[in-house]
């Protein structure tokens, strides 16, 4: 998708309002990423060659590092990226089976995209939720304990154009273009919505109340000449 002049000097405003955060300009660049790909729905190589000039770096050091991350697309990417935790907890508790079933439902494959543009299905490793497993992610969004029938109807929801809510964060999941601006820094007013922890989250620190748990005191340090940070090692 071409970047039209309207759209470049929006950008290159925006893109200026993130460079200015930083001390050094090329430290703007993985905000700048998301900033292209909340208007092209990917990393386009004209997005690639837009990052280069704000920061008066090489297209090819923008492209190393929009290719090291997978949440930049190199091609583009559905209304919805639906990805599927494959990792060793998750898998065990069924998320193998959860992706081989919505790969069916939707006729796509990893990294693939449904033909109407709604979905994109990815097999992702963890999401630090797993006392939550399976965990399904829509737009890095918490679809916690789900199964094959639960994930096929959150997909069916998705491409019906009907609200789907996950089951911690934002009341409402946006689309990937909404949240990859979100993520270049330009916040929505919504990081406070819905629960950030639920009660498995929460179940080790109560329970360590209720029994009367303490951490133990840390140990003095040994004396000795590496006691002042190993300064004095060697003097004599």
């Amino acid at each position: 998708m071409a970047i039209t002049e309207e759209a470049r000097r929006q950008l290159a405003g925006d893109a200026r309002e993130i460079i200015a955060r930083y001390p050094v300009p090329r430290s703007a660049l993985l905000p700048l990423l998301h900033l292209v790909q909340s208007h092209e729905g990917f990393v386009s190589p004209e997005g690639v060659e837009f990052c280069a000039s704000m920061l008066d770096l090489t297209a090819a050091e923008v492209a190393a590092v929009a290719t090291f991350y997978t949440q930049y697309k190199r091609h583009p990417n559905g209304e919805y990226t639906v990805g599927v935790c494959i990792n060793t907890l998750c898998a065990v508790m069924g998320g193998d089976a959860i992706f081989e079933a919505l790969a069916e439902h939707l006729g796509v494959g990893h990294d693939e995209t449904t033909e109407d543009g709604v979905i994109t299905l990815e097999r992702i490793e963890c999401n630090a939720a797993c006392d939550y497993a399976p965990v399904v992610m829509v737009n890095w969004e918490f679809f916690d304990n789900q199964t094959p029938s639960s994930a096929r109807e959150l997909v069916d929801r998705l491409r019906a154009g009907r609200p789907v809510t996950p089951t911690r964060g934002a009341g409402q999941v946006c689309t990937f273009r909404e949240v990859s601006r979100v993520l270049a820094g330009f916040p929505d007013g919504r990081a406070n919505e819905g629960t950030g922890a639920g009660t498995p989250t929460t179940r080790g620190t109560l329970l360590a109340r209720q029994m009367g748990w303490t951490a133990p005191e840390p140990e003095e340090p040994p004396a000795g000449p590496q006691s002042d940070g190993g300064r004095t090692a060697g003097k004599g």
